[in-house]
C-alpha cells in the first residue's frame, strides 16, 4: 500500500531502496525557503543499518505489509529458536540474531506473536507480562526508605534489574 511521504510514522515499516525498513523517528520540517518535509530515521531490518531520509508531502513510499501469528516456544540451540504453530502443529525456525535480547526472556510454552514479511519471520513481539524468577539479589540497607529505594538483583535467566527494597 503506498502512503505519502508525510504519512510516516515511528514504528511502521516500510520499503525504501529495496530494502525494509523500521521507522526509528520522524519529526515534520518547515525552512523558512522552500516546501516542508519529513526528516525520518530508519533503521534496515535485513542489514541493521541506519540512515535519515527526507521526504516531501508527494513523495510516496511502499507500507510494508505485515503478518502476525500466535506462535508458541518450544526450545533453543546455540545458533536458534524454536517456535510451534499451536493451530496446526509446523514448527519454524528462527536465528537468534533476529531477536537479540528478547531471548533472554523465552520460556517453555511461551506464547509469543511471530511478524512475517513474505512469509519470512522479521521479528518477535513478547507479552506484555512475563514471570521470572529472581536468582540472587543485594542486602537492602537500613535507612533508604525515605524515598522509593531500589536493590540491584539478578534473575535465574541472568538479567540484571532493580527491584523494591521489600
Amino acid at each position: 500500500m503506498k502512503i505519502s511521504g508525510n504519512e510516516i510514522k515511528p514504528g511502521m515499516l516500510i520499503e525504501h531502496k529495496d530494502d525494509l525498513w523500521e521507522v526509528l523517528k520522524t519529526q515534520h520540517v518547515k525552512p523558512g525557503k522552500g516546501g516542508a518535509f519529513n526528516q525520518v530515521e530508519m533503521k534496515s531490518i535485513n542489514k541493521n543499518t541506519k540512515i535519515n531520509e527526507r521526504f516531501r508531502s508527494s513523495d510516496t513510499v511502499e507500507k510494508a505489509s505485515i503478518e502476525e501469528i500466535k506462535y508458541t516456544f518450544l526450545y533453543e540451540d546455540e545458533k536458534n529458536y524454536y517456535f510451534m504453530d499451536p493451530k496446526n502443529f509446523e514448527q519454524i525456525i528462527i536465528k537468534k540474531e533476529i531477536l537479540g535480547g528478547k531471548g533472554n526472556f523465552l520460556s517453555e510454552n511461551l506464547e509469543v506473536m511471530i511478524s512475517f514479511h513474505n512469509e519470512n519471520p522479521i521479528s518477535v513481539i513478547l507479552p506484555k507480562h512475563i514471570n521470572c524468577k529472581v536468582g540472587t539479589t543485594d542486602v537492602a540497607l537500613k535507612g533508604q526508605t525515605v524515598s522509593s529505594s531500589y536493590k540491584p538483583a539478578i534473575l535465574e535467566n541472568g538479567i540484571k534489574i532493580q527491584v523494591p527494597l521489600l
